[in-house]
């Protein structure tokens, strides 16, 4: 199947999208010059393959479904905010809220990700090769949070049933967020994740630290009244 290119330096975002929707047969997308614009490849509803040559900003592959999406430098703001499905990769860097209420698919950033990565996380299957900032997974319902380096504060503040594997350290939890038993079936699942992120055999799964909600919160308590 050909390649379909588009040039962000002579056609525009909006362009780009409109093409991305109306034209799904158009299976291999390569898009140059992004120059850090704003909502390329958002809204993807068709299985289509798309590789972005550089650095982009806000909203990137936000509400994606189906589509595998490659940035091939950092990117900004909420990528891949509200996934549904698919696969989002980022070669570099990401900025805050990467992830930010998805519901499914895969999201993996080479590098690291900015404060509240995966913020009220839905479903979606996150990985993280580098650090990740403070405050993420706060609020976070379901799916994962794979960290190959370090958290910084208040990790999985409020969290209620996803689960975080860190690899590194943690610089603080958040409100109900503990330290939980790694079992053989958490590994399997790690396991998983890390084959999909293209990392089986270069990482052991036994490396890795479990974190979840104590379940205090779920219900209120006025003991618990400063938590919330």
């Amino acid at each position: 199947m050909s390649e379909h290119i588009v040039d962000l330096a002579s056609a525009t975002v909006r362009e780009l999208n409109a093409a991305l929707h109306a034209k799904p047969e158009h299976g291999h997308w390569r898009v140059l010059n992004p120059a850090g614009r704003h909502a390329i490849a958002a809204g993807l509803d068709a299985p289509v393959t798309v590789g972005i040559e550089g650095h982009v900003g806000y909203y990137c592959a936000g509400m994606n479904k189906h589509a595998s999406v490659t940035v091939r430098g950092n990117a900004g703001v909420g990528l891949a905010e509200n996934m549904m499905s698919g696969r989002v990769h980022v070669t570099g860097d990401a900025s805050q809220a990467a992830g930010a209420t998805a519901q499914g698919g895969l999201l993996v950033i080479d590098g690291n990700a900015s404060a509240r990565c995966g913020i009220s996380l839905k479903g979606a299957d996150i990985v993280v090769k580098g650090n990740i900032g403070h405050m993420s997974a706060f609020m976070a319902q379901a799916g994962t949070l794979t960290v190959l380096g370090d958290a910084g504060e208040s990790l999985g503040d409020s969290i209620y049933e996803a689960r975080l594997f860190v690899r590194g350290s943690v610089k603080s939890l958040g409100a109900d967020c503990i330290e939980k038993e790694m079992r053989d079936e958490h590994k399997a699942q790690l396991f998983g994740l890390l084959e999909a992120a293209g990392l089986a055999g270069q990482v052991d799964p036994g490396d890795f630290k479990r974190y979840g909600s104590a379940r205090t919160l779920y219900h209120f308590h006025v003991d618990n009244i400063g938590a919330y």
